[in-house]
């Protein structure tokens, strides 16, 4: 039986506290399992875990095994994170539950930052309580794509956020911080009471949680800021409600798409981060902006990883035994065939209100690492700057610098005529986004070790004849891509 995300929260918030002040937060686990990011945790090696990492078998030992691990403890080491009073409190919550003279609890907490969010075990082969369960009933645990949408999420002061497909209630919680009122929605009731329930445990009285189907409980409504981690697994067989997006994958997450110029403010933003299948036939940014139509809203599509069909359907198939395994397989490869799909990308998708004729763009990037969003703001300021048409002007006149250190990379392919691969990206940065140079844009970018005004660039290149324009067109273009910029 699982927690019923309807029991009264004072007992939880007192567990958070406590929590909190053994130092349980993202940063404090991911070091003490040895992880260079959480999200590369395995349940799988829970045992490698408590015996190489959560020895001795200190406070912060325990209260990852308990409430990440899905482990089973003692009562004396329980007693190492409550006293009588709240494990008295924690149970009648539901959350703690004894067995066979020891306990475990029927969620996880999932550090996300200094923050815990409660949610259903990330696992059901390792939580046998929900075996049998209903899985249209689960709500979605706090994994790599709840941790990637937040570290992304533009954070600057709105007044109004909607969370469409809430779970746990993940993005609307953080939006509560720097948003007016938040809007919660998930059409599985499970999940809305999840997410008021984390709510009630911190005190928040700006977020309300609503079931119903996407845009439907809100109306007509605008919000100034937008996020959806939906359904998105183009699945042969709808099982699972929060990971499904019917057999396309496309089923939610197009109807969220088409809804956005309806639902987003004059300078509102909406981000997604999800997978599409794709094939070369069909390139996603074209496909996202038929589902915007004519609106005039801009659209970054940043490429985080790509897996092959083949590695898809054999990640995702599942059996009891050999013959029934090949069987899930042959049935996801042919779902993926079926529909044209070569691989399935995982990509972080930000749009914004136009301020003039709306584009489209692609970038490629390691995945986040931590507070993204200024850079995600400097993406779209680039962008739109470099389509200035006074831009070139100002160059012409200014002064150019590097936006800071530019890490070079260069790959050959020996004994072959293909010319070399040059990408650039910047250092210190959450989100490493790789850009192709030629062979013009390497040479400007590297004589900016100092400011430089355009018109010694300009003066270099007459001797070699290249004609001003083609120089130019290369300061715009690393301006587009954040390398370079005006000096003040």
């Amino acid at each position: 039986m699982a927690i019923a995300f309807d029991a009264d929260v004072a007992a939880f918030g007192d567990a958070l506290a406590r929590l909190a002040a053994l130092g349980f937060s993202e940063a404090a686990v991911r070091d003490r399992l040895g992880l260079n990011d959480l999200n590369d945790l395995q349940l799988r090696a829970s045992p490698i875990y408590r015996s190489e990492r959560l020895q001795p078998r200190d406070p912060l030992a325990v209260a990852i095994d308990l409430f990440m691990l899905q482990g089973v403890l003692s009562g004396d080491e329980l007693a190492q994170l409550f006293d009588p009073v709240q494990q008295r409190a924690l149970a009648d919550s539901g959350l703690l539950v004894p067995e066979a003279g020891a306990v475990r609890v029927q969620a996880s907490l999932y550090p996300v930052g200094p923050d815990l969010i409660v949610s259903d075990h990330a696992s059901h082969e390792l939580d046998p309580q929900a075996l049998g369960s209903d899985p249209h009933d689960r709500v979605m645990y706090v994994g790599t794509d709840s941790r990637w949408l937040a570290r992304v999420t533009v954070r600057k002061p709105v007044d109004t956020a909607l969370d469409l497909c809430c779970g746990s209630g993940i993005h609307a919680l953080l939006a509560a911080a720097h948003a007016r009122q938040v809007t919660a929605v998930d059409i599985n009731p499970r999940a809305v009471r999840c997410t008021a329930f984390n709510a009630r445990a911190r005190g928040l009285t700006n977020v309300q949680a609503l079931q119903g189907d996407l845009y439907a409980p809100v109306g007509d409504r605008r919000f100034d800021l937008i996020t959806a981690n939906p359904p998105f697994v183009p699945a042969p067989e709808q099982k699972v409600g929060f990971r499904d997006g019917g057999p396309s994958g496309e089923e939610v997450q197009r109807r969220i798409i088409e809804g956005l110029p309806a639902h987003l403010g004059a300078a509102g933003v909406a981000q997604i981060v999800t997978e599409f299948g794709e094939s070369d036939a069909d390139p996603l940014d074209r496909r996202l902006r038929r589902w915007l139509g004519d609106a005039a809203i801009d659209l970054h599509v940043l490429r985080l990883r790509t897996h092959g069909a083949q590695a898809y359907a054999l990640g995702h198939a599942d059996g009891d035994d050999p013959a029934a395994f090949l069987r899930s397989v042959g049935a996801w490869a042919a779902n993926l065939r079926a529909h044209g799909y070569t691989r399935v990308v995982s990509v972080l998708l930000t749009f914004q209100r136009s301020q003039a004729a709306p584009w489209s763009r692609v970038d490629e990037a390691r995945p986040p690492t931590g507070a993204a969003g200024p850079e995600i703001e400097a993406i779209f300021a680039a962008e739109r700057l470099a389509r200035d048409r006074a831009l070139s002007a100002r160059l012409r006149e200014g002064t150019v610098v590097r936006t800071g250190p530019v890490a070079i990379f260069e790959s050959r392919a020996l004994g072959t005529d293909v010319p070399p691969s040059i990408q650039a990206r910047l250092f210190g940065q959450c989100l490493s986004v790789e850009h192709p140079l030629d062979p013009l844009e390497l040479d400007v970018l590297t004589s900016l070790d100092r400011p430089l005004a355009t018109q010694a660039i300009l003066d270099v290149a007459a001797k070699v004849n290249l004609p001003e324009d083609v120089v130019l067109n290369a300061l715009v273009s690393l301006v587009r891509k954040g390398l370079a910029r005006l000096a003040a």
